[in-house]
């Protein structure tokens, strides 16, 4: 088996800490993604633990602050010298409208715009590994979606399933235009559904608001598990069968067709042309 060295970006819960204990039981690197040291310490104590693996390291990446994306992409490129995946599997829900350090609205800001400036900052390292692969976690939340170019960042009318909806359609331009761009090279870029996860990616880290409503949902039957979710993740970042594919979205593991909005050539075009202006690009 080839190890190879994977990047995962939310790392210390969820599906991004079951994909770090499951691609690490492989005997491939990781490297954790973590925007918090201390809950990131404790997952990597766990991510070692479970997975029997001391190949795993942790470094702070906080997707609200492009400051700070920076900074790590800069000690990225000190540390490493090739990247063959790049998981972009965190993500933000807020019943309550937040902004990021930048001023963006928070899943907008964290879900697209901060994983856009990532994925371009370790492109380079990306090129160097034989076959870079970059993997995309949007959702099925998508056909809800559509980019509010009045107001994408939600400063009126903010609700949680618009703003998730819009950040979960950008991911999926975001994969179909880097996949054009990167036609010919080694890397390629996929998207996927995890499907229905019982996470705590809703709840309030502060306040603690919305731990009931998790607990309640954890517990129906529909609702997948983070080891469950994380799977076609896992697959797309390791599987032999999508080496040379790009440009596509899977749901359990499989090809699934996309809605016809999120096919649109001049939304996802703009949406780049927008996104590089936010960033800085």
């Amino acid at each position: 088996m080839n190890a190879k060295r994977i990047f995962i970006t939310g790392a210390n819960s969820g599906m991004g800490l079951a994909s770090t204990i499951e691609l690490a039981r492989r005997g491939h690197e990781v490297i954790m993604g973590c925007r918090n040291e201390e809950r990131g310490q404790k997952a990597l104590e766990q991510a070692r633990q479970e997975s029997g693996s001391d190949k795993i390291t942790l470094m702070k990446c906080d997707l609200g602050s492009l400051e700070t994306i920076r900074h790590f992409a800069e000690e990225f490129g000190k540390r490493y010298d090739y990247l063959d995946v790049l998981l972009n599997n965190a993500g933000v829900v807020n019943l309550k409208r937040k902004e990021t350090s930048d001023g963006f609205e928070m899943s907008i800001g964290v879900n697209h715009l901060g994983h856009f400036l990532l994925t371009h900052l370790l492109l380079d390292s990306l090129q160097q590994a034989k076959a870079g692969r970059i993997v995309v976690v949007s959702s099925g939340a998508y056909k809800l979606g559509k980019i509010h170019w009045d107001d994408p960042n939600l400063r009126s009318g903010y609700n949680v399933v618009k703003a998730y909806a819009q950040s979960k359609l950008a991911n999926i331009y975001f994969t179909r235009i880097l996949a054009q761009r990167l036609e010919g090279t080694s890397v390629t870029v996929n998207s996927l559904h995890p499907g229905a996860v019982a996470t705590s990616i809703g709840v309030d880290r502060e306040t603690g608001f919305g731990k009931r409503i998790l607990a309640s949902v954890a517990h129906m039957p529909f609702f997948q598990t983070p080891e469950q979710g994380a799977e076609t993740a896992i697959f797309l970042a390791d599987d032999a069968s999508v080496e040379g594919k790009s440009g596509a979205y899977y749901y359990r593991k499989q090809l699934h067709r996309l809605h016809a909005k999120a096919k649109d050539q001049q939304q996802a075009e703009r949406l780049w042309t927008w996104s590089e202006k936010q960033v800085g690009l």
